[in-house]
């Protein structure tokens, strides 16, 4: 390696410091940086730079003389993390377009060095999000907007990726939840109108459709009722799907169940551009956690009246047809799946283009070649919890006795924890914790049963002080463990979508 300053030592030749070689940047010719290991679970920033020369960047930590040089060795802090972006551009997210793309949830703030490995294993010209959770999970988990972008950045200069990358605000639902995240630096936002979505509008009767739409927000639609009428009196020829109409029953389902929906993604989208500007940032619009599925006439619906209000959209995410429970492959037909995909795929070419998200998307390996074939790459895999289950697949490989306590701790706090999920998982139907031989507690989290019982209580787990603290540990003291697991499993789900080229 090149030498910092003629006859000076790089943070590679210091004894005791441990960098990690993927780490090791030059932020100018005379100034590196890495990440160091000077015991093993214990993470930290090592600064090189001249004695004479100033640095360029707010760095915090302990200095000492290395002969012409100083050295500083500091924490895994925000303030580092935050000087870190200024050196280093590739550490700062980008917007990422139409380009077929997958967002890595990460609950622990530990698993972005595992995704960066599945992601350079699988190749392809697919473009990350690394830094993504939900306003709700942050919530459950006691993390911060700053936090999770912060554990991103961390993991992605400690594994020494410099392609471009995106960091999501995901689930946003109300003005609040988007003054939240505004100060961090997103440029993924992800709005969900969903509790605005009219559930009853899926089987009201035509006399109860005429009410919900005539008690709508126009004035927040700027439109008026006679206006709509008249637009929705048409029919659509979708290419590769052919003529779908949109009758007044239809046309009236679609508006009393999503008018609403749309009216709020306006609203939030207005903030965005009033505070972002026009640029450095996209949008994405998903209403997949409700229960009436969207009809490809929804979807249109949707898609027309976001475009008449001047929002720009990257992604959407309808609810889909079948079950997208948490942790699990899909639920449902796929001779019935694929056609229906096709048809909103169809929809999202000829309506913008934009891509098609597929939310809860972790796990449902029997649907990706359909998804990737279907889209032709336009098309966004969200995943969250996965890596959350597998960093406790890695727990049950290093620590066996901790994780049978947590997961008795899961199996006690699981009827309530599941309360907003809709999953079929039964606590009656996981094995107890004393039922299973220290060699096999990895494989229970193949289990379908187990497997949600343990997905959907990382909230109570997270905020479980010696649970929490024992789980960190282990995965900081054993990364490489958890690091393979989650390149293992993520190449399952990155594979499919890895040859496809967007349009």
């Amino acid at each position: 390696m090149q030498r910092v300053v003629p006859g000076g030592v790089t943070i590679s030749d210091m004894h005791g410091l441990r960098p990690r070689p993927e780490s090791v940047a030059r932020v100018n010719e005379e100034v590196e940086v890495a990440v160091v290991q000077p015991s093993p679970g214990d993470e930290r920033l090592a600064v090189l730079w001249p004695s004479n020369t100033p640095l360029p960047a707010r760095f915090e930590g302990e200095t000492s003389s290395q002969g012409n040089q100083l050295l500083l060795v500091g924490p895994r802090s925000a303030a580092n993390i935050q000087a870190l972006r200024e050196c280093l551009p590739w550490l700062r997210p980008q917007v990422l377009g139409l380009q077929t793309s997958a967002g890595f949830g990460d609950r622990l703030g530990l698993a972005t060095p595992g995704h960066i490995r599945a992601l350079r294993g699988v190749g392809g010209n697919i473009a990350p999000i690394f830094a993504q959770q939900s306003i709700r999970e942050m919530g459950r988990t006691r993390r911060s907007p700053r936090q999770v972008v912060d554990d991103a950045t961390w993991g992605i200069f400690s594994s020494g990726w410099r392609e471009p990358f995106g960091a999501d605000a995901d689930h946003l639902k109300s003005r609040a939840d988007v003054e939240e995240c505004l100060p961090v630096g997103y440029t993924f936002w992800t709005i969900d109108p969903g509790d605005e979505v009219d559930v009853e509008a899926e089987t009201a009767p035509v006399d109860v459709l005429s009410r919900k739409v005539a008690e709508l927000p126009w004035t927040e639609l700027e439109d008026d009722l006679e206006a709509f009428r008249r637009r929705y009196d048409a029919a659509y020829e979708v290419d590769g799907v052919g003529r779908l109409e949109m009758n007044e029953t239809a046309a009236l389902r679609a508006a009393a169940k999503y008018g609403r929906a749309v009216a709020l993604t306006s609203q939030l989208y207005r903030l965005l551009r009033e505070r972002l500007g026009a640029h450095g940032w996209e949008l994405e619009v998903a209403v997949d956690e409700t229960q009436p599925v969207t009809t490809p006439l929804e979807h249109i619906y949707m898609a027309s009246e976001l475009r008449r209000l001047n929002v720009n959209w990257v992604s959407f995410a309808p609810r889909y047809l079948g079950e997208f429970e948490k942790g699990v492959d899909y639920g449902g037909d796929l001779a019935d799946f694929e056609p229906y995909l096709t048809a909103h795929a169809a929809i999202a070419r000829q309506f913008g283009p934009y891509k098609l998200s597929l939310h809860s998307g972790s796990d449902k390996f029997s649907i990706y070649d359909i998804a990737a074939r279907q889209t032709r790459g336009l098309v966004h895999l969200k995943t969250a919890g996965t890596s959350y289950v597998e960093a406790l697949r890695a727990l049950a490989t290093v620590d066996p006795n901790l994780f049978r306590e947590l997961y008795a701790y899961a199996r006690d706090v699981f009827p309530q924890a599941r309360i907003g999920y809709h999953i079929s998982g039964r606590l009656e139907n996981a094995p107890a914790p004393g039922d299973v031989a220290d060699a096999d507690l990895p494989g229970l989290l193949d289990q379908p049963d187990a497997r949600q019982v343990l997905h959907v209580t990382y909230g109570q787990v997270l905020t479980h002080p010696s649970l929490a603290d024992g789980l960190l540990t282990a995965l900081r003291t054993h990364p490489d463990v958890y690091a393979a697991i989650l390149d293992d499993h993520f190449a399952r789900h990155l594979k499919p979508f890895a040859s496809v080229t967007t349009p």
